[in-house]
């Protein structure tokens, strides 16, 4: 859709030809658009040159350029609906060695708990549009690898550029909680959700995870809790020959947290029962129903400027080869 932000701009339009209607003309001379090199290009008329009430065709081409420039000519493209009210989610992923252990199938073959948790973590992630996501990693303590935003692409990214030992071996599970009910300070008008994610048990870290728990409640944070680990006694990891299966996972806690939370705990075994988990998190976090409208805006009074120089530029090239040939 084409539109102009100051339409009554074009009230200007026929104010050249007031001027040459109503004033005395040695003031109209004065007042009159001048082009350089209008006398010697002959566009002017023998009226013009007299300084009749009329005006050349290119001066009036000109000025409406102008004008149409003044106005800001406007493209405003397909309309785009956001949620007026969307969810604040900071996701919390574990990086401790036992990730390393691969007891998940996906794809034909088995893959470390990381790899699978990239997989699909990522298609949870890019799914969220409309919402602000955040992505702290965790291990020997926290760090905020992303803080809250409505760029899940970065989001997306910072994940599968994470690797396993990134902040240490062990699992600081009351750090992460932690960190994360601190990065939703002043965020009370969206719902404020954390997903954590780990396969262990609290091993490290500055702050108890029953700590952690009472922050969160004090301020109304949902929290969601993951235990990813398979019951298949395969797995292989770099940090623990023969595999753990999910023995370390603290079940007892994860389980706590959520439920004094007003969250829920999910057993991800698989790829499958990772996909369900963030499939169910999607109904029981809806995003509100109230919605805004914006269209993009492309301004575009630089086009009928660009016509407007381009004119006077022609004039004064043509009137300067004329000039040229004249003098030669």
């Amino acid at each position: 859709m084409f539109e102009f932000s100051w339409p009554w701009c074009f009230v200007l339009l026929p104010l050249p030809w007031i001027l040459s209607r109503f004033m005395p003309l040695k003031q109209q001379g004065q007042l009159r658009l001048r082009i350089p090199g209008f006398a010697k290009l002959g566009l002017n008329n023998q009226a013009v040159q007299q300084h009749s009430r009329k005006v050349s065709l290119l001066e009036w081409a000109v000025w409406v350029s102008l004008v149409v420039a003044i106005a800001n000519p406007t493209w405003l493209d397909e309309p785009i609906t956001l949620p007026n009210e969307g969810r604040d989610i900071m996701l919390a992923v574990d990086l401790s060695g036992s990730m390393t252990e691969q007891d998940m199938a996906y794809q034909n073959q088995y893959v470390d708990r990381l790899t699978m948790v990239k997989a699909v973590l990522s298609d949870f992630i890019e799914q969220r549009q409309g919402d602000r996501l955040g992505l702290i990693l965790f291990g020997d303590t926290a760090f905020l690898q992303t803080p809250l935003t409505r760029d899940v692409k970065t989001v997306s990214q910072m994940l599968s550029e994470a690797q396993i030992g990134l902040v240490g071996r062990a699992t600081a599970i009351g750090d992460a909680l932690g960190l994360s009910v601190k990065r939703f300070a002043n965020k009370d008008e969206s719902n404020r959700i954390v997903v954590l994610l780990t396969d262990g048990q609290n091993t490290a870290g500055n702050l108890d995870p029953e700590d952690a728990l009472l922050l969160a409640r004090e301020e109304g944070i949902k929290v969601y809790t993951i235990g990813v680990g398979s019951d298949n006694p395969r797995g292989f990891s770099l940090f623990n020959m023969g595999g753990m299966s999910g023995g370390n996972l603290d079940e007892s806690l994860l389980k706590r947290i959520a439920e004094q939370t007003g969250g829920l705990y999910f057993r991800a075994k698989d790829v499958a029962g990772l996909q369900q988990i963030y499939q169910e998190l999607d109904k029981l976090e809806p995003i509100s129903s109230d919605e805004q409208t914006f269209r993009p805006q492309i301004s575009l009074f630089y086009i009928p400027l660009l016509v407007a120089l381009g004119l006077i530029s022609l004039a004064m090239l043509v009137s300067f080869i004329r000039q040229f040939k004249q003098e030669s």
